[in-house]
């Protein structure tokens, strides 16, 4: 994973559940077949009304019907990103659409921990809200080294809220391969 993050950013609201994430009729697909993991990134973000997520009328579908890997990136929540079930499968489901980083005001912990654990994608924490700031399809920029996002549609740079060692992590491919990776573990 490469220490600059670019990509669209796909905006929504506060309070995302892992329901709206990847629903839970979609659970029934196995995690290691490659064809049927497909369906995880197909369905990321279908549950996602569109009153719900404080996204304005005519907000673009996150996968486009028939594909299963999105054109955004980088998504922008509000806070309290992946609250509601503890399932795992809310950042796979991330991570095999092609979501690289989220960029939320806070997230539940669960959420938060599977998707630095299972090393699916990056969880920055904003200081300020953004998902009022940013709008969905510009192009950001993320440099991890110096924690800040650039809006580059608009030009503006904000803040984020250092990583320590979660960048390492997900960049190893999850916390059991940085810790073979690191001899913590043998």
């Amino acid at each position: 994973m490469e220490k600059i993050l670019e990509g669209c950013a796909y905006v929504l609201g506060n309070n995302i559940d892992t329901d709206q994430i990847i629903p839970a009729e979609h659970l029934v697909y196995s995690l290691s077949d490659p064809e049927e993991k497909k369906k995880y990134g197909e369905f990321a973000l279908s549950g996602v009304p569109i009153v719900q997520a404080g996204l304005p009328e005519g907000q673009k579908p996150f996968v486009n019907e028939g594909e299963h890997t999105s054109e955004f990136s980088i998504i922008i929540g509000g806070s309290n990103f992946g609250c509601g079930s503890s399932r795992e499968h809310a950042p796979f489901a991330l991570n095999v659409a092609g979501v690289k980083a989220i960029v939320s005001e806070s997230y539940a912990r669960i959420f938060y921990r599977n998707s630095v654990d299972g090393g699916f994608l990056v969880p920055y924490e904003t200081p300020e809200k953004l998902n009022d700031k940013i709008k969905t399809g510009d192009k950001l920029t993320i440099n991890v080294s110096e924690n800040t996002l650039t809006n580059v549609t608009t030009g503006e740079t904000y803040a984020l809220t250092p990583l320590g060692d979660v960048f390492d992590i997900v960049k190893a491919g999850g916390i059991f391969k940085y810790a073979r990776k690191n001899e913590l573990i043998a």
